[in-house]
Formats: C-alpha cells, sequence, structure tokens
C-alpha cells in the first residue's frame, strides 16, 4: 500500500505516520529522513529523533537528494518524512535537481513503492495561509503542489491530519483494518 499523509504544522500527521507504519507489520521498517542539519540545534534534534525511532523499530536513512538512489531493498514498510524538506533540498541545495526536482522526487517515489511492501509519505499542506510570497518561494510551493498532486494520484490513499484527528480523503478501503 502507498499512503500519503497531509497536513499543517503541529497538526499530529508525523505522529499518525508512525502509528499506521507499525499498523501495517511488515518487518524491517525503514525511516527516511529528510531534514538538512543546517546548524547544531538540527544536528541534536536529529539524534533525539533517531532514537525514539530506534525504539519503534525503524532504521534510519538520511536522504537529503537524489532519493531515487536511496538503499531501500530489502525494507517491509518505509516512511519518508517529509516531502516538503525533501522538495526544497532537491531546489535549493547544491547538488540537487534545482528545476528538475519534481520529475526527480517522482521518480525515486516510483523506485522505492517498486522495492517495498508498503510505503507512507509525510508532506505539508502549506497553501492556505493566504500570504503573497516572493518569486523563489512561489517556485517552491508551484513544484510541491505538483508533487503533492501527483503522489495523491499515485497513492492507494491519502489522509489529511488536522487537530490530530485523521480525515481520508482517498482510499477509504484500503485502510480498513489498518486505521
Amino acid at each position: 500500500m502507498f499512503l500519503l499523509i497531509t497536513g499543517g504544522s503541529g497538526s499530529g500527521k508525523s505522529e499518525y505516520a508512525e502509528q499506521m507504519v507499525l499498523r501495517l507489520k511488515a518487518a524491517p521498517r525503514l525511516y527516511i529522513a529528510t531534514m538538512y542539519p543546517f546548524d547544531e540545534e538540527c544536528r541534536q534534534r536529529i539524534r533525539r529523533h533517531r532514537k525514539m525511532r530506534a525504539r519503534k523499530g525503524f532504521e534510519t536513512l538520511e536522504c537529503y537528494t537524489g532519493l531515487k538512489t536511496a538503499d531501500t531493498a530489502g525494507y517491509g514498510t518505509v516512511l519518508l518524512e517529509c516531502m516538503s524538506n525533501l522538495t526544497a533540498n532537491e531546489l535549493y541545495q547544491e547538488g540537487g535537481a534545482q528545476k528538475r526536482c519534481v520529475q526527480e522526487i517522482l521518480e525515486g517515489v516510483r523506485t522505492i513503492r517498486s522495492r517495498c511492501t508498503h510505503l507512507v509519505i509525510v508532506t505539508n499542506e502549506i497553501f492556505s495561509d493566504g500570504m503573497e510570497y516572493e518569486e523563489e518561494t512561489r517556485q517552491y510551493q508551484k513544484y510541491l503542489g505538483e508533487i503533492n498532486q501527483k503522489l495523491a494520484s499515485m497513492a492507494d490513499a491519502v489522509v489529511e491530519v488536522v487537530y490530530s484527528i485523521p480525515l481520508i480523503h482517498k482510499g477509504e478501503r484500503n485502510l480498513e483494518g489498518v486505521s
């Protein structure tokens, strides 16, 4: 199964995603972490998150760009957190795909999906704040929006988490017995 989970900042989507992975029961579990460690605070957060995930039975792979080259063979369930960071990394990091980030990320998702039993992807809903942004940010939003739309069409189920409440937008039957 391919499950796409979205929601706003602090919505509970990450916790929901981890719970879903544990319920899917296809081990081993791989957590693809995409937050780039810009500073010591980020590195400390990454270390803390790795320990928390290890207690839940996850192996962690840090992947900032080049998703299609991630070594995901042999994993029953893969959780990718989060698409928003991966998109920013591909767009802005040296060595990232820049203007080809949409194609590169989707190719990476297809590659991972072909190698595992279950794929769970977390993304962010960043489009409803009504703010006007500079061109660089609008380009990022455009790319992330395009990626999210393509992922939603590929996914077996799409869930939006609002205030820790999962709202199923697609694939309710696919989630029966899991959620």
